[in-house]
């Protein structure tokens, strides 16, 4: 039994650093995630207030919840406090598996993001390792007494907060800068273009249309193969899914800049031959206060005679906020700067804001608003 214990113990508490780490280096990711499911829930008539409230603490959320899986994974291994650890590791588990339940059975949320988005799961797969992960940790609870420390308590302490310590440097690092591994579509050497395709292999929704008529008072739905004379009036035409389909998604999904009277200039952009800049603005009103670092590496790219795109969801307050600024090959900035939804532009900028160096559709590096001052042009 012994043996059991400690194998368990290692693996689920292997399982909790791996998974705290994976997400370390993307808490913006999961902070978003989370957001998904406040909104979800809101929608759905659950506290919408609290819901709608918890939706400013994300990140913070995002944090704790990422620092404890790794602090509760080391404890189980080394078996410090264990009873506490353990405890904590039943409830996490618990909550973990709410939430993939909620993933797999509502249907509303596409993934919980376990994993980040490096190692991306289907629901029904999360939802069947969280299930085991459940069943592990109530073995160890009932089997505390076989459950013996390897490690004596002074070192046990400094090595949980060693690794707490790690993960928290970790998260307020890429918070700053950007992910130190990037699992996004929009990491280094990818073709956004090629992307917002839809996949080769995909298999669309397969739909069925409805048609419903009224005689008499009486409506009824019929089949475009069989419609009724003329004697019925016809009300409305609805469309009814009769077989998912699969990888129909592209990898950049609703990813467009417009200008300023509607036109999509997406392709224009990004297909147009050498090298040239996106800067990603999602909020001036984030900036670091008093900070110009934007405006003065605006105008070195303009001197240096090379094209800057601004991409934003807040097109008028980012023009005011370059109003007058010189040297933008010449012409007004209102020219250069495009709108592109929110979401978008946080899950392409995981910082806020980013420069994007672009050959083509190929993103050659990104900087984020910490680095600009290391932008070589």
């Amino acid at each position: 039994m012994k043996t059991a214990v400690n194998l368990i113990r290692i693996l689920t508490g292997s399982l909790f650093i791996f998974s705290g780490l994976v997400k370390a280096i993307d808490p913006r990711g999961l902070a978003y995630k989370m957001q998904e499911f406040f909104e979800a829930w809101a929608h759905d008539g659950f506290l919408p207030g609290l819901m709608d409230g918890l939706n400013d603490y994300a990140l913070v959320f995002s944090i704790i919840m990422i620092t404890l899986e790794v602090a509760v994974g080391l404890a189980i291994i080394i078996g410090w406090k264990k009873r506490i650890s353990t405890w904590l590791l039943f409830l996490l588990i618990l909550f973990f598996t709410f939430l993939t339940s909620y993933v797999l059975f509502s249907g509303k949320i596409r993934a919980c993001g376990c994993f980040g988005d490096c190692i991306p799961l289907t629901p029904i797969q999360t939802f069947t390792k969280d299930i085991i992960l459940l069943i592990f940790s109530l073995f160890l609870l009932f089997n505390l007494k076989k459950f013996l420390p390897w490690v004596k308590p002074l070192p046990a302490f400094l090595m949980v907060a060693g690794a707490t310590l790690f993960t928290l440097i970790l998260q307020f690092y890429v918070l700053r800068y950007l992910p130190v591994v990037d699992c996004l579509p929009y990491r280094k050497g990818n073709d956004i273009l090629k992307l917002r395709e839809m996949p080769d292999n995909a298999i669309p929704d397969k739909f069925e249309y409805v048609f419903i008529y009224e005689k008499e008072g009486n409506r009824k739905d019929f089949l475009v193969t069989g419609l009724p004379d003329s004697s019925w009036k016809f009300i409305e035409r609805k469309q009814k899914l009769i077989q998912k389909g699969s990888n129909n998604l592209p990898l950049i999904n609703d990813f467009s800049f417009t200008t300023a009277s509607g036109n999509d200039t997406t392709a224009a952009i990004l297909g147009q031959e050498g090298s040239y800049y996106l800067l990603f603005i999602k909020e001036i009103n984030s900036f670091p206060e008093g900070w110009e670092g934007d405006k003065q590496l605006i105008q070195a790219i303009a001197g240096k005679h090379a094209k800057v795109f601004i991409i934003t969801a807040q097109p008028e307050a980012v023009k005011i906020r370059y109003a007058g600024l010189k040297g933008f090959n010449g012409e007004g900035y209102s020219s250069f700067i495009f709108t592109c939804d929110a979401t978008a532009i946080k899950t392409a900028a995981r910082a806020n804001p980013v420069l994007f160096l672009m050959k083509g559709p190929v993103v050659t590096e990104k900087w984020s608003w910490a680095s600009f001052q290391n932008v070589v042009l």
